[in-house]
């Protein structure tokens, strides 16, 4: 019998998330050279705690639950396969409050996703974050390619229904870049140095380590026992 793993659509898929990690893995590697000092002072959008690295949470104020903590970067591409992966599993487990959910947006791929980063903490401020965030990540620019601009944001929130001259003065100004810079350093101090990185209380998921074993990021099921415990 042949040791060779057959090819074919699924191997060219795993394939190419096993080295589309890899890629963003390196990438990462400067992520906590670059990272910023924390600044106490700077202006806080709605749903963010400190206490949680900065994070933009949800249901909070739960006990008993699982804590799942998702570190991301707007403009990669292997957090926008893991929000195609999971991301109903996500949203569903916030609507059923059957978790703690904490949204960690880092921006070291560059400027555009700190701009990313900055307008989905104007949409948590409308209520919107996980509408803006589902959308983004559907309609995903290739990385820094000047496609991410005030008025993409601005026209990527109406389409989640953000309509309010105060998002798109937020989007405009930069509202939040000093929180942006808060979570940056606090994914240094979390010793964050790739994206996506997910912690179900406390302890990080299992990655992928072969083009047959996707881990607990892209395999669905895994990913419900992970967070599930079962």
């Amino acid at each position: 019998m042949s040791s060779k793993t057959p090819k074919g659509p699924g191997n060219v898929t795993r394939n190419l998330v096993i080295g589309m990690v890899a890629l963003v893995v390196a990438v990462g590697a400067i992520f906590s050279v670059l990272s910023n000092k924390e600044n106490t002072s700077a202006a806080l959008p709605s749903s963010v705690s400190q206490e949680d690295g900065y994070g933009i949470v949800f249901n909070g104020d739960l006990t008993g639950v699982p804590v799942i903590d998702i570190w991301e970067d707007f403009q990669c591409p292997v957090c926008a396969r893991f929000e195609q992966t999971n991301g109903d599993y996500i949203e569903k487990l916030i609507e059923e409050k059957k978790a703690k959910v904490v949204f960690h947006t880092l921006s070291f791929l560059g400027p555009e996703s700190s701009l990313a980063a900055n307008a989905a903490a104007c949409a948590s401020d409308e209520n919107k974050f996980l509408g803006f965030h589902r959308a983004f990540y559907q309609n995903l620019p290739a990385e820094n390619s000047g496609a991410i601009t005030t008025d993409y944001l601005i026209a990527l929130g109406q389409g989640v229904g953000i309509t309010s001259d105060k998002f798109k003065s937020c989007v405009a100004n930069l509202d939040y870049k000093g929180w942006v810079n808060n979570v940056a350093a606090s994914g240094g101090k979390a010793n964050v140095n790739s994206t996506p990185t997910v912690f179900v209380n406390g302890k990080e998921i299992r990655r992928a380590t072969s083009g047959a074993d996707l881990g607990d990021y892209f395999d669905p099921a895994a990913f419900a026992k992970a967070v599930e415990g079962k």
